[in-house]
């Protein structure tokens, strides 16, 4: 994942829970951007760039956070960028019983 070190995403020794896991609890959902830019010598050229962090629906303030580092220090021009995003953590889903049948 992008901004975070290996170990992150398991979890440590001592039964401690990993940041990443922590981070989705708190809401956060796994999100994936097509980044296509354009080739600095070869404007005519897309590219295409694949990114993946956690992050926060609908405002991602991670990828905005990277975006504006592509504009700032790369010069690859941005053309488009598609973005999916996926809650792993969920609240359960819940289905109502017909009927409770004991058996001994």
């Amino acid at each position: 994942m992008a901004g975070h070190e290996a170990s992150s995403s398991e979890a440590t020794a001592g039964g401690q829970v990993s940041e990443d896991f922590r981070r989705q609890l708190s809401g956060y959902g796994l999100t994936t951007a097509q980044i296509l830019y354009r080739l600095p010598d070869h404007p005519a050229i897309l590219q295409s760039y694949l990114w993946q962090c956690y992050d926060l629906c609908p405002h991602f303030p991670e990828l905005n956070r990277f975006l504006d580092f592509w504009k700032r220090e790369l010069e690859g021009p941005l053309h488009s960028v598609q973005v999916a995003h996926a809650r792993l953590i969920r609240p359960a889903e819940l289905r109502a019983v017909g009927g409770l049948y004991m058996l001994n």
